[in-house]
């Protein structure tokens, strides 16, 4: 007999666990699973020398008490109807349901500039995983460089983990941060947390209007030594062992494709559609979360609890509609403030790697019409990652819009793949 569930949430970062726990208050049979050994998503990522904070211990623990089912470990690999087929360490199975929950998250934006392949530059949210994890810095010069809030999340962990935090440069102006910061009195919980963010990073220059245009290496043109930046003050070189790197947060939004989900623009990129109570456009598909659009934990968790409720055949109350209503605007706020200037865009020059997996640069794109053209002439985006770097980084240039989905989502078995039909 196939396992089937009333509900089933795709994903155990805030969104997903919030969802979880409103669904199986109405006495659903609920099921939570992530490819992740532990729950938390990336915003609570577990880290191996600092405790949760209260609000993740508890969103952890209420999302995942019984009777609701933690499928760790679990990736999708396929759907197929009313199932997906998943994929553990150890075995493949089909899993059915009532009514899904997407709430798959979001990945940073990483785009190309001059040495940005350098062993020693990562991403602003890497930085931050690889920190929590025990990756040793203790001393580190670290450049945190890009766009948005993410920068300063990331600057505290690392400094929390011993890096010394060089500088913390944003590439959107200055006057726009003062004018996001004079306005933040209409959401007091963000005011108190930047607050608590500037507090613990004191002494660390945060420099507006200010972007990273290479990376140098060391004489022996192996690893990162400084970066060169520009900004008010001109161009400058800051010596530095790591630079930590990203340009926002983009929707994950392979399994809302493949499903056949309505999308809607999220900038270059695009945003799962959803009505007032989370609903897709498909029956008993939901979305929560930065799936539907980069609102920040507070909105997933507001939108996990909506589309938990609906999925359960639950009304949903009034207030929480509000709520996410107020927290949307704040992340329309950080959507204008943080919007990347065109010198961001023009970073990579024509020699450039804009693919990685595959050492394509980006003069190797010109006259190709689109991603799938590239593809075959270039191999870009077949690599490791299958595009989900460079796809998003052309996407985000202007080059191609992001391709869609297809089985499967992320590498499997051949044993899993031999599991072609849903058992009924």
């Amino acid at each position: 007999m196939a396992e089937r569930y009333d509900v089933l949430v795709v994903g155990a970062g805030p969104a997903g666990l919030a969802a979880a726990q409103a669904a199986a208050g109405q006495g659903a049979r609920v099921a939570v699973l992530d490819a992740q050994p532990r729950a938390g998503g990336q915003v609570w990522r577990h880290d191996v020398r600092h405790a949760p904070s209260a609000a993740a211990a508890r969103g952890i623990h209420d999302g995942l008490k019984p009777p609701i089912e933690w499928l760790a470990g679990t990736s999708v690999v396929a759907a197929q109807g009313d199932a997906l087929l998943v994929q553990t360490p150890q075995a493949a199975r089909w899993l059915h349901y009532g009514n899904l929950v997407l709430a798959t998250g979001a990945r940073e934006l990483l785009l190309p500039f001059p040495g940005w392949t350098l062993p020693g530059v990562v991403g602003a949210g890497a930085a931050q995983a690889l920190a929590k994890q025990g990756w040793p810095l203790a001393g580190k010069r670290v450049v945190v460089a890009g766009s948005g809030p993410l920068l300063l999340a990331a600057a505290t962990t690392l400094r929390a983990h011993g890096a010394h935090v060089v500088a913390i440069c944003e590439q959107a102006e200055a006057s726009a941060l003062r004018g996001f910061a004079a306005g933040l009195w209409r959401w007091p919980g963000k005011l108190l947390q930047a607050g608590r963010l500037r507090l613990q990073l004191a002494g660390v220059p945060y420099r507006g209007g200010t972007v990273v245009q290479r990376a140098l290496p060391a004489a022996d043109g192996c690893l990162l030594r400084a970066v060169g930046i520009a900004g008010p003050r001109g161009t400058e070189r800051l010596a530095c062992d790591m630079l930590a790197v990203g340009y926002g947060l983009i929707p994950n939004m392979e399994l809302a494709r493949l499903l056949g989900c309505a999308t809607q623009a999220f900038g270059a990129h695009a945003a799962v559609q959803v009505d007032a109570r989370q609903h897709t456009s498909l029956d008993h598909v939901y979305a929560a979360g930065e799936a539907c659009g980069i609102g920040g934990v507070d909105c997933a968790r507001i939108e996990g609890a909506i589309a938990g409720l609906a999925a359960a055949g639950a009304a949903v109350p009034a207030g929480l509609l509000r709520r996410r209503g107020h927290a949307r605007a704040f992340a329309a706020a950080l959507r204008r403030t943080f919007a990347l200037r065109p010198q961001v865009h023009a970073l990579a020059s024509a020699d450039t790697l804009v693919c990685r997996c595959e050492d394509v640069t980006l003069g190797m794109l010109d006259g190709h019409a689109d991603f799938r053209s590239a593809k075959l002439a270039t191999r870009c985006g077949m690599g490791a990652c299958q595009g989900r770097i460079c796809g998003a980084a052309l996407a985000e240039l202007g080059r191609f819009p992001h391709a869609g989905s297809r089985p499967p989502l992320f590498p499997a078995r051949l044993s899993t793949l031999a599991h072609a039909e849903p058992a009924s």
